[in-house]
């Protein structure tokens, strides 16, 4: 690639809430391929590759000429049973990371979540920071957590370039949920954005990482994602119309049936 080409980003799961928010916000930035089982708009039918991320060929199809990937494709639900995770979340994810190395793909961002660590917020341990161990609160957490794992291996092992981005929660509009929790962990698009291109253009060869917007109330540490990554987080929920917070000491009560519904 030349200095002054755009890099050839693969965006797996580009169909998603997530992956629609990124390649609207970085498609002028990047040379973005999408990735996605079938089109949901018209803008995307003539560009978008189809491909299952449970068939390795076909993700090793996608590769060549990649300098990055931002892997979003699998089941996003932390209600997933173990049969809605294996395929996409675990075999999924190999896949990616494989074929990645296999192509000689520099680098890969793989999206983890907060529910990696979801059993602190079940259980009110806060203040949460990236380095403390994995507690999954779900087969979904589960599963993130054995691809951060697997991006640990495949960076030891080969080189691979690996940054695992825990995403909070993405929503346009952080006032449609009461919850606390949610609302603590509320991550905007635009800062979505911001944080996969920090993660894309850091001088660093891995990391775990909260990305998580500037919000008052938040309890996972993101000083490290600030200084190791350059993220710089610019949205807050209580800067909403009508937002009003209720400061509680020490974070209100997790909902007791937490995760469902998150």
């Amino acid at each position: 690639m030349s200095d002054d080409a755009k890099k050839r980003i693969l965006l797996t799961g580009a169909t998603g809430g997530v992956g629609t928010a990124l390649l609207a916000r970085l498609d002028d930035e990047y040379d973005i391929v999408p990735q996605g089982r079938h089109a949901r708009t018209e803008g995307l039918r003539d560009r978008l590759r189809i491909a299952d991320v449970t068939d390795y060929d076909q993700v090793r199809a996608l590769m060549d000429g990649i300098d990055a990937v931002v892997h979003l494709a699998g089941s996003a639900s932390p209600e997933s049973d173990w049969e809605a995770v294996l395929g996409p979340n675990i075999v999924g994810q190999r896949n990616v990371l494989e074929a990645a190395r296999d192509a000689g793909v520099r680098r890969v961002v793989l999206a983890s979540s907060n529910h990696a660590m979801g059993g602190y917020d079940r259980h009110e341990q806060w203040p949460v920071h990236s380095d403390m161990p994995p507690w999954p609160d779900s087969l979904y957490g589960v599963s993130k957590v054995f691809g951060e794992a697997l991006g640990r291996h495949y960076h030891d092992a080969f080189g691979l370039e690996v940054i695992a981005l825990r995403i909070g929660w993405m929503s346009e509009d952080p006032l449609s949920t009461d919850v606390d929790l949610l609302r603590a962990m509320w991550l905007s698009p635009d800062d979505a954005a911001r944080a996969v291109r920090s993660a894309l253009e850091a001088d660093v060869p891995f990391g775990i990482y909260y990305a998580i917007s500037a919000n008052p109330n938040r309890r996972w540490d993101i000083t490290d994602t600030m200084l190791e990554l350059g993220y710089r987080p610019q949205d807050d929920w209580t800067a909403f119309p009508g937002a009003h917070e209720e400061v509680v000491e020490g974070g209100a009560d997790s909902p007791g049936n937490w995760p469902e519904g998150s």
